[in-house]
């Protein structure tokens, strides 16, 4: 009872508890949409809303995804959707299409959010929304920043333009929540008890034109908005700066260099200082006895247990469920997802990733992709599998397969990379450059055959360039925690399923004989010796791993270096397959693993052929 008395004082300001709703045993079946352009504040409004109590979800048959939560106040608990960003419901793209079927959907109410600081632009999506007749609350939001530039809105006076409440915030701070909650209450005590639907409800005067809506725009402005001059802050003078030719490239590259070298620094941070230790003190314990109480042996311990490496546990090579399986995903994957969803966070709610897909927009347009591919690109480079899944950010389904092939083959990992360097440091510098090398024109040449090949279009680049802005610290937490309960929920399974399936095929001798086979293939082509085909192979469990089994072979430099490039570029670890086969499905994976196959021995042939002629 404490909760519900809370709300009544409050009047609002802890609204977004679903506990309250629950003592109360109030039902939430009706829905409130937050509708705006991205990068308008709407989802720290929705976290102030809702508080941590949310779920994050695609919407059916897409993979755009939505947040939502429970937002009580009164005697009623609604559903509040974050609808995924838009700038028009004449849908241009995949998550404009998802926003207009919500919004087609119905609901009991609709919080429109407006950026102040581009508010000619951001209403055209809000008379979208007020002629399909919904009842509608405007949030003119980041006041703070509009008044920071010399920008001054009259809430009132757009209040009667629209027809509909105008409430000033600024979801950072919380400025004007608790008037936004108290207008949504007296808008949806109005209402009727069921949800509105555009088909039930007669829509105010509809524009039927593009050209007529601007013209109203330019009316309300005119009203309602005075621009007065003000100076350049050292902040404005780091915007443009961000996007000139020169300064935005020196600025790109210390970001990609500072980003790269704090994920290193915290995911290695994590491994070694807690997450190994933890593993090794309380985990390893339980999972001795548990292989004594199996015997050592037998194949409910292989799956399990895995083999024993002189006869004790290993967790990177004993390659059983509960080892390796847990390990890998747990203890060298998690920390690096960790690390580069808390750097990509902040990156966006800065405002800076926008920026940086811009700069790239243009060479990644001629491998079939627009500039926001850089984001899997980058996140590649810590762990493929966050990589693979970041894909989604892709519009097409053209788009998602590029990116995802590229990132499997010519984007190396974190593990990989301090493997390599580990093996090829103490030959020289040149022979670890040489792989990077290999990589990165690997990367431009296949994105280019497969944009030429593959049928369709890379579609234009259209994203706002917001300000910028500190993050929210809860609002960051927030997003890290959604982002990495959606990976550990979906890779986890799929980890665990693929070393079962792989320890199965082992104890058939399918990956043996594979080897056997394949090792005329791996000497004749690779100039490598035919026992370099069985770590090649055992790649698919681990690459980093197999770099090490390279080492005792006794290979020449240059024999190391091809089998490294080839390694690099063929099969991924079994969490990255995993991922996928769940991204791309059956067929596409296979015609993404026949492009790896035939790329790793394209290049390490070539390779080869190379130190052939030098050495001559």
């Amino acid at each position: 009872m404490k909760a519900e008395a809370g709300c009544r004082a409050c009047r609002g300001s802890c609204c977004g508890n679903p506990l309250v709703a629950e003592l109360r045993g109030i039902p939430c079946n009706r829905r409130i949409l937050l509708v705006g352009n991205p990068n308008v504040g709407k989802s720290v409004l929705f976290t102030r809303l809702t508080g941590v109590h949310a779920i994050s979800s695609n919407y059916p048959g897409t993979t755009v995804g939505f947040s939502e939560g429970r937002l009580a106040f009164g005697n009623s608990c609604f559903h509040l959707i974050d609808v995924p960003g838009a700038y028009t419901l004449d849908p241009t793209n995949e998550a404009e299409d998802v926003a207009r079927r919500i919004v087609d959907e119905g609901a009991e109410a609709v919080i429109v959010v407006l950026d102040s600081t581009a508010l000619e632009r951001n209403l055209y999506l809000a008379l979208q929304v007020l002629e399909r007749g919904l009842p509608v609350v405007v949030a003119l939001n980041m006041v703070d920043e509009a008044r920071h530039k010399g920008i001054a809105v009259d809430a009132s006076a757009l209040a009667e333009a629209l027809g509909v409440p105008v409430v000033p915030t600024v979801a950072v701070t919380g400025q004007g929540i608790n008037e936004l909650v108290r207008a949504l209450e007296e808008r949806t005590r109005r209402a009727a008890p069921e949800a509105h639907s555009p088909a039930e409800t007669t829509p105010p005067a509809t524009l039927r034109s593009a050209e007529e809506r601007w013209l109203v725009i330019g009316s309300v402005i005119q009203r309602v908005q005075r621009v007065t001059h003000r100076h350049h802050t050292w902040r404005d003078k780091l915007e443009d700066a961000s996007v000139d030719r020169i300064w935005g490239g020196l600025i790109a590259l210390a970001v990609i260099l500072g980003s790269y070298s704090a994920i290193r620094l915290l995911g290695e941070g994590l491994i070694d200082h807690l997450l190994d230790p933890l593993a090794n003190r309380l985990l390893l314990p339980l999972l001795e006895k548990l292989s004594a109480a199996l015997g050592g042996e037998g194949l409910l311990h292989h799956i399990l247990i895995g083999r024993l490496v002189d006869g004790a546990i290993d967790f990177e090579q004993s390659f059983g469920m509960l080892t390796t399986g847990l390990y890998v995903e747990f203890v060298m994957v998690l920390p690096y997802v960790t690390a580069f969803y808390t750097v990509l966070s902040f990156l966006e709610d800065f405002g800076y990733l926008p920026r940086l897909a811009v700069f790239f927009d243009a060479l990644l347009h001629r491998l079939g992709l627009h500039g926001f591919a850089i984001i899997p690109t980058l996140l590649g480079l810590g762990c493929n599998v966050p990589g693979i899944l970041a894909t989604r950010v892709l519009e097409s389904p053209r788009e998602r397969f590029i990116a995802a092939t590229l990132i499997s083959v010519a984007v190396p990992c974190a593990g990989l990379q301090a493997m390599a360097v580990g093996v090829l440091g103490d030959l020289g510098g040149r022979y670890v450059l040489i792989p990077y090398a290999v990589l990165a024109v690997s990367w431009v040449i296949l994105g280019r055959i497969l944009h030429l090949v593959l049928p369709g279009y890379s579609p234009e680049l259209i994203v706002e360039i917001p300000p910028y802005r500190l993050p929210s610290p809860s609002g960051l937490l927030l997003k890290l925690w959604f982002r990495i309960k959606g990976f550990l929920l979906e890779a986890t399974p799929l980890v665990l399923g693929g070393v079962l399936l792989v320890n199965l095929l082992t104890m058939a001798g399918i990956v043996q004989a594979a080897a056997r086979l394949t090792a005329p293939l791996f000497q004749g082509v690779l100039g490598l010796p035919p026992e370099a085909a069985g770590p090649l192979l055992l790649g698919i469990l681990r690459k980093d791993v197999a770099v090490g089994m390279l080492v005792p072979l006794g290979l020449s430099p240059q024999q190391l270096v091809v089998a490294v490039v080839t390694l690099a570029m063929t099969f991924p670890c079994i969490a990255t397959f995993i991922v996928l086969w769940r991204e791309l499905g059956g067929r596409r994976l296979a015609a993404s693993m026949g492009i790896m196959f035939f790329t790793a021995f394209a290049a390490g042939g070539l390779l080869h052929a190379l130190f052939s002629l030098v050495g001559r």
